[in-house]
């Protein structure tokens, strides 16, 4: 696989708690099979632990983080700590992010962090469901609600807690970590399994 795209780096964002199988698809692919390299970042600079247990450390604190001229896209998985948290210092930070185009992917509950902070408000997206996004103070973007899997739209991709293969796939076709035809052919075996 080959990389299109003169940005390298792939930063998976990090929290307590944070959900490890939904992004595994999209990091171990890019990270192993292309151009990319992903590094983990979080609020603070000690290790965060995921919700299966696994101790991981962390290559970057958002604070110390701002040339962002190799970041190719940060990824946002979700977590049981995104409902719990305001996260100012994350939400500083991809304010920034998006202020340079760089693409913020994020699943499950960083998609209702995101809708909070008023991220999706004026781009299509999608979640764990629009009635939980209703729920959350400084959302206003239900008309741009699409029950789905996946949407990616103006720079976001969003996705709900059931898409990690769907999320992935987006997130490769945005990265170009291979052929259209590669990439197609990845999602139809891991969505409906190799022997059918």
């Amino acid at each position: 696989m080959t990389t299109k795209m003169n940005k390298n780096e792939i930063l998976l964002l990090l929290t307590d708690r944070w959900c490890d199988w939904e992004a595994a698809y999209a990091i171990a692919v890019a990270n192993s099979f292309s151009d990319y390299t992903v590094k983990t970042i979080a609020a603070e600079g000690e290790s965060m632990l995921s919700m299966g247990g696994l101790k991981t450390e962390i290559d970057y604190c958002i604070k110390d983080y701002r040339d962002f001229s190799n970041t190719a896209i940060v990824i946002l998985p979700g977590g049981l700590s995104w409902e719990e948290n305001d996260y100012d210092e994350i939400t500083e930070f991809l304010t920034l992010l998006a202020a340079e185009g760089i693409p913020i992917a994020a699943i499950c509950g960083a998609t209702t962090y995101l809708c909070r902070h008023g991220f999706l408000n004026h781009v299509k997206h999608t979640g764990d469901s629009l009635e939980l996004f209703l729920s959350q103070d400084g959302y206003t973007g239900q008309e741009l609600y699409v029950p789905a899997q996946v949407v990616a739209d103006g720079g976001f991709i969003t996705a709900n807690e059931t898409a990690a293969v769907e999320f992935s796939y987006e997130i490769f076709k945005l990265l170009k970590v291979d052929s259209d035809e590669e990439m197609s052919q990845w999602f139809d075996n891991f969505k409906y399994g190799a022997v059918r």
